[in-house]
């Protein structure tokens, strides 16, 4: 029997699951709250299986809950802390900017 995911294995998944550009522009898109897929698809500019992919990913390492509505799939962030760490990025960036 495989053992659980270590602290840093669930760590790497979610760090993983923000290292693209769609579905980081996904994630802060989502600080705002919560959206329907068919707005996601528009944010990203992409068809719609690839969007849902995204949002799978994204969802599998915890970083979304879904709600079913109607026809409509809605998502929201599951972590409010991810605005202070872009937040945090945001600031390691501009010092490695101007060390250039």
């Amino acid at each position: 029997m495989p053992s659980p995911p270590s602290r840093t294995d669930r760590r790497v998944a979610i760090i993983k699951a923000l290292a693209h550009p769609s579905r980081l522009l996904i994630a802060e898109s989502l600080q705002s709250g919560e959206q329907c897929v068919c707005d996601l698809r528009e944010l990203v500019g992409g068809d719609l299986s690839t969007v849902s992919k995204h949002l799978t990913v994204m969802r599998e390492a915890g970083l979304l809950e879904m709600e079913k509505r109607g026809l409509n799939v809605y998502y929201r962030l599951r972590c409010p802390c991810l605005l202070s760490f872009f937040e945090c990025v945001d600031s390691l960036a501009a010092e490695a900017g101007k060390r250039k």
